[in-house]
């Protein structure tokens, strides 16, 4: 049930692929940090202007610690963005900046794909911390039925990946306009903010990706089991 063929095909490709796109976002912030905005804006002074302009005053921003580590918390409305973004201007931090206040727009949007999100966060935690133990006890007392009930756990996490793929790209668009919109960046400079918010959203979807291989390979593993028995 473990390490087989199916992973080997699947599994060992989309794990390649993960590490990859974690290696490009980090190189691709880290080569456009030298890259400065000629106008001089900081993210955090981008990220105030863009909810402002789109009359989210009651969002808050503060920087937070740790690298890459920008987010928005819809619970308390709060735009949270790591030091080398919130006091950075160049395009690696606007462009980020800019990203997480696109969240803030679904959110006060009551946009439909991060309404679902949210709503599969409760299921996706509890399926991902279940799927492991269940699938190991399964292995262990040879429980084709415990096995089944793993694999439907992490389908659970898994959907819940695919459906954080659209709220994703959603925020990047939502970034882009908003910054050629506000006149924060120029013609030229737009390009490799685009390259990269692109970065980010490779791994989104190398991380789906590796979790679609990972089910596939247990669905196929079982399956197998099943004709040999």
């Amino acid at each position: 049930m473990f390490f087989n063929i199916y992973d080997l095909i699947f599994v060992v490709p989309a794990t390649l692929l993960a590490f990859y796109a974690q290696y490009k976002v980090t190189s691709t912030f880290k080569k456009h940090l030298s890259f400065e905005a000629s106008k001089r804006f900081t993210g955090g002074e981008v990220a105030r202007r863009i909810l402002d302009q789109n009359g989210l005053q009651d969002v808050e921003v503060e920087m937070t610690e740790g690298f890459l580590s920008d987010h928005y918390n819809p619970k308390d409305k709060t735009v949270r963005l790591s030091p080398e973004v919130y006091r950075g201007t160049s395009v690696s931090s606007l462009g980020v900046a800019a990203h997480e206040t696109g969240h803030a727009m679904q959110h006060s949007e009551k946009y439909m794909p991060l309404a679902i999100r949210a709503a599969f966060v409760p299921a996706a935690n509890f399926g991902s911390w279940l799927a492991m133990p269940l699938i190991l006890l399964g292995v262990f007392i040879k429980s084709t039925g415990l096995l089944w009930l793993g694999v439907i756990a992490f389908s659970v996490a898994v959907l819940f990946q695919i459906i954080t793929l659209p709220v994703e790209f959603n925020a990047s668009r939502r970034a882009m306009l908003a910054l050629n919109n506000g006149g924060f960046l120029t013609h030229d400079e737009l390009k490799p903010t685009k390259k990269v918010l692109g970065a980010a959203a490779l791994t989104y979807v190398a991380a789906a990706i590796a979790s679609i291989a990972q089910l596939v390979s247990f669905i196929l593993s079982l399956v197998t089991q099943g004709g040999d028995e």
